[in-house]
């Protein structure tokens, strides 16, 4: 494998600055696949942001189409763009246009990288929004939630640091009592329909957002005897190891995909190896393809880049963290510091300065992508 070289400033700074960036791919796609072309939809929520993408069809049969996607967790789109730069610059060369179609999607959720957020403006976690049916974005659903919901969502002033701690720490025993570890972590990930101002809402419809992404999704699916979904998140895993994690509609097993990957970390969103997601967007694909061309080859996964780690220790932090993110966020009381030390746990859980983590990040989706493309038959020995 020859790595070509990468600009120091892999890591964007900014929302602004990667979306610059992802507006200069045009140019070397389109020598390759004339037919590409950029599009922007400004979203309608009345900012000026836009979610962008570059299209392109095969230049002779649309047999294969590789879909790139990043930021659908806003905060964490610093990491995509990075690995997006990586993909670009030693494997987008080793594809075939004569045969293969792109679909790169830069900032599913603009406003969220933009504002250093994982929801969009509404407070929706897209990626429990992507509902096969929309009659699934219950308030019901999720009754542990609904259970740990003052815990989950304090409310009132986060007035200082000392006393979010205390009423974490009070919370969290009374939790740990009622619902045990494993019934924390379900109320808290599976998502919920019910608090709009609480963490991990997944709305009560479809959001914009989602739509188009929706949209993205049917037509490839209609045109496409093969799709290779590519998405990239943080937070997840052992530090600076990336894992694949896949949908539970995925035939496949985990360790058949690490066979054929040559990839050793490899994980299925079901309680046993993950955990479960309702409205999960990789789910949504999987149930597209079965419903309307079951005749198409689907792999659809996840690049979830660990931060934190996976220690109990490491859980608690991601877990605090999740809750004075959002505290924060709400709270009528603005204290400076305590606002600038929920931005650092934020960025060390989704967005890690780091340059050591940066680089192992980099390494484990160089091999990742390698094994991914190879398998799937996108590239041969590169």
């Amino acid at each position: 494998m020859i790595h070509l070289p990468v600009p120091p400033d892999l890591f964007p700074p900014s929302y602004e600055a990667s979306r610059q960036r992802f507006q200069t791919y045009l140019a070397p796609i389109r020598a390759r696949w004339p037919s590409a072309r950029l599009v922007s939809h400004p979203l309608s929520s009345g900012s000026s942001l836009s979610m962008d993408w570059i299209e392109a069809e095969p230049l002779e049969a649309k047999e294969k189409v590789l879909l790139f996607t990043l930021g659908e967790h806003g905060i964490e789109g610093f990491a995509g763009s990075a690995m997006l730069e990586l993909f670009m610059a030693e494997f987008l060369p080793a594809l075939d246009p004569r045969t293969t179609g792109l679909v790169l999607v830069h900032a599913i959720n603009p406003w969220g990288m933009q504002h250093l957020r994982r929801t969009n403006a509404s407070n929706v976690d897209l990626n429990r929004n992507f509902a096969w049916d929309e009659r699934s974005l219950d308030p019901t659903s999720n009754p542990g939630y609904a259970r740990a919901n003052p815990f989950f969502n304090p409310g009132g002033a986060a007035a200082s640091w000392m006393q979010m701690d205390a009423v974490f720490a009070s919370g969290l025993v009374r939790n740990l009592l009622s619902l045990g570890a494993g019934g924390i972590q379900t109320a808290l990930t599976l998502g919920q329909y019910r608090f709009p101002r609480g963490v991990y809402y997944g709305g009560d419809a479809i959001q914009e957002e989602t739509r188009c992404v929706m949209d993205l999704y049917q037509a490839a699916a209609a045109n496409y005897e093969r799709i290779l979904l590519l998405d990239m998140h943080t937070g997840y895993g052992p530090q600076a190891q990336l894992t694949l994690v896949n949908s539970a509609f995925e035939p496949r097993s985990s360790e058949a995909l690490k066979q054929a990957f040559s990839y050793p970390h490899v994980a299925k969103t079901d309680a046993s190896e993950f955990y479960a997601i309702q409205g999960d967007m990789i789910d949504y694909i999987y149930q597209l393809v079965k419903h309307t061309a079951p005749a198409t080859h689907l792999y659809a996964t996840t690049f979830e880049v660990g931060t934190l780690g996976d220690g109990f220790l490491a859980s608690l932090r991601a877990l605090r963290a999740t809750i004075f993110e959002n505290w924060v966020h709400w709270s009528p009381v603005k204290n400076p510091g305590v606002q600038a030390r929920t931005l650092k746990e934020s960025l060390a859980m989704f967005n890690p300065p780091d340059k050591a983590w940066q680089a192992a990040a980099v390494e484990s989706c160089r091999a990742a992508f390698r094994g991914v493309l190879r398998a799937e038959g996108y590239i041969g020995q590169v």
